[in-house]
């Protein structure tokens, strides 16, 4: 791993180079930093509350001392069970500044699966809110013994919102109010006050942050304070290098979940750094995400879903997109057809990158000059190493332009997984992460995927990757939405089926239709061997596109077809 001889140096932006030390800090360190370089900037606006970083400071630091009154101090695990809203900021930075490891949960988790990351962490205190039905939720959870303390976020401090959703019924748990009120108490009582909280560690345990469970229960992933600030380092000094990100300047458009590692390090994390204020929502919505941007929203980083969804919408083209000075996709491929749209519409290339939960999540992004290359995942970042290994052999290197899976190396890339020494041994090869993406790099240095390692289909001996065929499909006019599995053929062993969600008022798609249109875009091998047109397409908790659920129900029919 030679930085300095990087085949992508030649892409950078004058002054910045790849080969560059990211040095890393405590994660909460960017409050204090923040408050005392802006203090009276608005740090964040949810609904009818605003915070400058002045205040935000102040909130930290009282929920810190709340935490440490609680003995949730170094060592502890807090686990955050929080949609969008000001207690989540509070309640992260808060908690490390106390010295504890977040564990985030999310909202959309099933019970079985709160319980399992519960167990797994061994997270004994739990922070959330009475948005919908958490916090009756939540209880439920103390009352079966899986968690012993409960703080619970009451919604309607922030405004009235149809999302407020009721209290406990029973007293197993404290309002925040009264859980940091319970520690200015006890910090007054025994004359210690934000003085005395710990120093924190760059090797400190921040984050345990548990992957989408694609097969089997979720697994978390464990992130220092370094590999989280080094990942913020990384993004900076490449948006930096672009002009991309004024300092102080942005407003930041934020409908991603808080709870996921893109809009936590990606988004939070460095608006705080840098000064910006938050715009927070806790559910996305097409017309309030255009109404927002006509307001004067200055950035809005998004996923695909978000992007299709502002498309769809009737008129979009027609809104005023002149407030945006920069606009990203992330979480997952951008469908090539949706960024063309977007592009002609709005003026902006739809610029993204590549990252994962275990690389907190930094690894790639498209230079601001090179929309030419939108449909690859850009160049990777700052300080990080990526190259292309061989499938049956993941210590070895493969030359540009062959297929193979991806490997990172950097600061920002995880130790393991909590809990899984045999999934952490396999995760590495040569002393780089293992992705699972299936990809290969150009000649400049650009990488480009073609498919998750586990998604790939072999059919009739040729390599099929689906994620190549639903860019495809992405350019019909009526295709609003798709996703490609592998399913049994008899006689190429598997092929693809293609899984669609149509425009509102599009009329109905045959198969033979959709291979006519794809006869110039695929080959034989790749062109689909079922079509299924759905209403809706399922999705992970955190709404990116999920193809788990297609191949069960696939799986299932095909036992019901040879037990009859």
């Amino acid at each position: 791993m030679d930085l300095a001889s990087a085949p992508w140096k030649a892409i950078y932006p004058p002054g910045l180079s790849p080969d560059t030390t990211l040095e890393g800090w405590p994660v909460h360190a960017v409050v204090d930093r923040a408050a005392k370089r802006w203090p009276g900037k608005e740090a964040v606006r949810f609904r009818d509350t605003s915070l400058s970083y002045a205040g935000l400071k102040r909130e930290v630091d009282r929920t810190a001392q709340a935490f440490l009154a609680a003995d949730a101090g170094p060592g502890a695990k807090v686990a955050l069970l929080l949609p969008n809203t000001i207690y989540h900021l509070l309640a992260f930075f808060g908690a490390l500044r106390a010295g504890a490891t977040v564990v985030h949960l999310s909202p959309l988790d099933s019970r079985r699966v709160l319980c399992h990351k519960l167990a797994d962490s061994g997270a004994r205190l739990l922070v959330t809110t009475n948005i919908g039905d958490l916090a009756t939720r939540t209880a439920e959870l103390v009352a079966d013994g899986l968690v012993d303390r409960l703080i619970v976020g009451e919604d309607e401090k922030f405004g009235p919102s149809p999302l407020t959703g009721p209290l406990p019924e029973t007293s197993d748990f404290k309002t925040f109010d009264a859980f940091i009120e319970s520690g200015r108490q006890k910090a007054d009582s025994s004359r210690e006050g934000v003085e005395s909280l710990p120093e924190v560690g760059l090797a400190d345990l921040a984050l345990v942050q548990y992957t989408g469970g694609t097969t089997g229960m979720p697994k978390g992933a464990l992130l220092t304070h370094e590999n989280l600030s080094t990942a913020v380092e990384s993004y900076d000094l490449w948006f930096d290098g672009w002009g991309l990100m004024r300092p102080a300047q942005e407003r930041v458009l934020l409908f991603l979940p808080l709870f996921h590692i893109y809009a936590l390090t990606a988004v939070m994390l460095r608006c705080v750094k840098n000064g910006h204020t938050l715009l927070i929502h806790t559910r996305f919505d097409p017309l309030t995400a255009l109404d927002e941007i006509e307001a004067g929203a200055t950035s809005f980083p998004g996923v695909p879903t978000m992007w299709i969804a502002i498309c769809a919408t009737p008129g979009f083209e027609k809104r005023d997109f002149s407030s945006l000075h920069y606009c990203a996709s992330g979480g997952a491929p951008l469908p090539v057809e949706i960024a063309r749209r977007l592009k002609a519409a709005t003026g902006h290339d739809l610029l993204g990158g590549w990252g994962m939960t275990e690389t907190a999540p930094a690894g790639t992004n498209l230079p601001l000059e090179r929309p030419d290359k939108i449909g690859t995942i850009g160049v990777p970042l700052p300080g990080i190493w990526m190259d292309v290994v061989a499938l049956d052999e993941p210590e070895r290197a493969l030359p540009r332009g062959e297929t193979g899976e991806l490997r990172i190396f950097g600061p920002n890339v995880t130790a393991g997984y909590l809990n899984r020494p045999d999934e952490t041994a396999a995760a590495f090869a040569g002393g780089g992460f293992l992705t699972g993406d299936i990809g290969f790099m150009d000649a400049e240095g650009f990488f480009t995927i073609v498919d998750r390692k586990k998604d790939m289909i072999l059919s009739g001996g040729y390599n099929v990757y689906p994620q190549l065929i639903e860019q495809m499909i992405y350019e019909h006019p009526d295709v609003e939405e798709v996703l490609v599995i592998g399913v049994a053929d008899a006689y190429r062993g598997e092929a693809a089926k293609a899984f669609v969600k149509l425009r509102p008022d599009a009329p109905a798609l045959t198969l033979e239709e959709l291979r006519a249109f794809l006869k110039n875009r695929l080959g034989p091998h790749e062109m689909p061997s079922a079509l299924e047109l759905r209403d809706a397409l399922p999705r992970t908790p955190v709404g990116k596109l999920s193809k788990l659920e297609l191949k069960q129900e696939e799986a299932a029919r095909r036992k019901a077809a040879r037990a009859s």
